[in-house]
């Protein structure tokens, strides 16, 4: 398997860029730019990523395809195919998106998330977004998040069998599906479910920390790695299952120095492993 995470230090090229991937002790990247960057840029991050061996995990979308306002509706979705074109053409492992909020903010909760009609206008756009490539080399997929489509991976499983496409597959972030006190104490139980269900399936996956705070009313959050209560040498023991090519990303760190402490205390538990 290989290690990524977040860079947040400043860079001006992409070979600084390269530099600090490489102190941070990365293996894998998120490609850093979108479809609309020029060419001869996406051209000299490929360079660089080739020079060093990167794997390429994930091209990010993080655009709202199900927001009330059409118009953002549309351009959204135009993104999202723009982006799976990208992760095609430089064979990234998978592009990654969220189902998609009917409100205001892109990514929160609201009770219409979980409609029927909701459910049918996911599998909707997920089929129009990879009917629209037709990718080979690419899988399109969607992160679990705690309050919409998917926040199980049941519920994942059952998407990937409506959705019906062979480019479909699965973002696995088991943190932001513990969204309870039952899966929050019973993690680990959780988390093999996770991998049980989904593994054949998987192409990626964000290795986060959670902790939850003996305070009402319930508050689960992330936290650095290390610092909460998820097992990651049995995490890791599970991602290592899924062969070299699986990526696993660190993210919403908070700075470099964050990164940089998550990215010794992961590949330190890799080596133990």
């Amino acid at each position: 398997m290989r290690f990524g995470g977040g860079v947040v230090g400043p860079y001006k090229s992409p070979e600084e860029w390269a530099s600090l991937v490489l102190k941070l002790g990365y293996s894998a990247i998120v490609f850093p730019v979108d479809y609309t960057a020029k060419l001869d840029v996406r051209n000299a991050y490929l360079k660089c990523i080739k020079e060093n061996s990167f794997s390429i995990g994930e091209v990010g979308i993080w655009r709202n395809v199900l927001s009330p306002d059409e118009g953002a509706r549309k351009a959204a979705m135009e993104y999202s195919k723009g982006q799976l074109a990208l992760a095609e053409e430089i064979s990234a492992n998978c592009c990654v998106n969220i189902s998609g909020s009917k409100g205001a903010v892109w990514d929160a909760g609201y009770k219409d998330n979980y409609s029927v009609d909701t459910y049918v206008e996911v599998i909707d756009s997920v089929r129009e977004i990879i009917d629209s490539v037709n990718p080979k080399r690419t899988f399109f997929t969607l992160e679990p998040m705690p309050w919409m489509i998917p926040d199980s991976p049941q519920q994942y499983l059952q998407l990937i069998k409506d959705i019906d496409r062979k480019s479909f597959g699965v973002h696995l972030d088991y943190t932001n599906m513990i969204n309870s006190p039952t899966r929050y104490l019973n993690q680990r139980e959780f988390i093999d479910e996770c991998f049980d269900l989904l593994s054949p399936y998987i192409k990626s996956i964000h290795i986060k920390d959670v902790l939850m705070e003996n305070s009402l009313p319930c508050h689960i959050h992330e936290v650095l790695p290390g610092a909460g209560s998820v097992d990651f040498m049995h995490i890791l023991r599970r991602c290592s299952n899924l062969g070299e090519k699986m990526t696993i990303f660190t993210e919403h760190l908070r700075s470099h120095d964050e990164y940089e402490e998550a990215s010794l205390f992961i590949r330190s538990a890799m080596e133990k492993l």
